[in-house]
């Protein structure tokens, strides 16, 4: 039986369905490079309810991760959208859950990044996306950025930022992703599974 494909794991917890667009955009770049794949996966709501009352299995959308696919990916891609400057609950209660993980170095040496919407422009995405880095950070990875090398960087009037891509999602009604939030998520994928074959070789 041959190895299974190595992959990027583009984890990520979407309420509006912005950050899932994301997540699907760096899916796209981790594609551009040979030998990787990108596993998108998503977390559950988390709520006041002491039984489990939502289905094992989404009814739409990406599967919910496991932490057997965190443990066996080749990078990492984290997302949310913002909540007061921070990730989402449902994310941060799934890492919170990966304690063994970082006692063993399992993400230890792996390339990681994130990114994040925001509902305002000044939102809070770069204090979101530097507050992610922290259990990345824990978890010994190595983080990705986006470097002003990639033009879109320096022209957007929307989301991107270097420390990773953001999208503004408005306040009323959702904006779609612009193009050059599109570009800068395909480029952070490219470059986190570019850097996801150089740290493994």
């Amino acid at each position: 039986m041959s190895d299974p494909t190595p992959y990027i794991l583009v984890l990520y917890y979407s309420r509006n369905g912005q950050t899932a667009e994301m997540a699907s955009q760096i899916g796209r770049g981790v594609a551009r490079i040979a030998g990787l794949e990108a596993k998108i996966r998503t977390v559950p709501p988390v709520s006041a309810d002491t039984t489990a009352s939502l289905p094992a299995v989404p009814d739409s959308g990406a599967p919910y991760a496991t932490k057997n696919d965190l443990a066996n990916c080749a990078g990492l891609a984290l997302g949310s959208p913002t909540r007061f400057g921070n990730m989402a609950a449902p994310l941060k209660h799934f890492l919170d859950g990966t304690g063994d993980l970082w006692l063993n170095g399992k993400l230890s040496g792996k390339p990681a990044g994130a990114f994040t919407s925001t509902g305002s422009l000044h939102g809070g995405q770069e204090t979101t996306l530097l507050t992610m880095m922290m259990p990345l950070l824990h978890h010994g990875m190595v983080l990705c950025g986006l470097p002003y090398s990639e033009n879109a960087l320096n022209e957007t009037s929307t989301g991107g930022t270097p420390y990773g891509p953001t999208h503004w999602a408005g306040t009323g009604a959702q904006n779609p992703l612009s193009e050059h939030e599109k570009i800068l998520c395909q480029a952070f994928g490219e470059r986190l599974a570019s850097l996801a074959t150089k740290l493994t070789n």
